[in-house]
């Protein structure tokens, strides 16, 4: 039976188990699947309107549609650290403010439309 090295003593020989994370310093790139959702925000908003229909508050779901002021500052610092991504920050910004307009349309027509029956 060979002897197995007392430095070693999983494994009959020696091997790294290090990895190499080159992940943290690369810059981030968002997908392009993820810049084309950004042209679609009535679907998000049918999505609400979903949730709406089957008896969500429309305040909940506003406040879930919103960004909060927590996040926006986060946003903003983060973009100041790194300014390539304040494009990003400001789409998304502007992406969840058109889905709350869609959406409080929808919910303003259906108001006004039970009102009418």
């Amino acid at each position: 039976m060979a002897a197995i090295n007392p430095a070693y003593y999983l494994t009959g020989k020696i091997f790294s188990v290090n990895c190499i994370f080159s992940m943290a310093t690369l810059p981030q790139i968002v997908p392009s699947e993820v810049v084309h959702d950004f042209d679609f925000p009535q679907r998000e908003a049918a999505f609400f309107y979903g949730l709406f229909l089957r008896g969500h508050s429309a305040e909940k779901l506003r406040q879930d549609i919103e960004v909060p002021a927590l996040v926006l500052a986060k946003w903003h610092k983060e973009a100041e650290r790194e300014p390539e991504l304040r494009d990003i920050f400001t789409r998304m910004v502007e992406y969840r403010r058109h889905v709350l307009a869609i959406f409080d349309t929808l919910v303003g027509s259906d108001v006004h439309n039970h009102r009418v029956q």
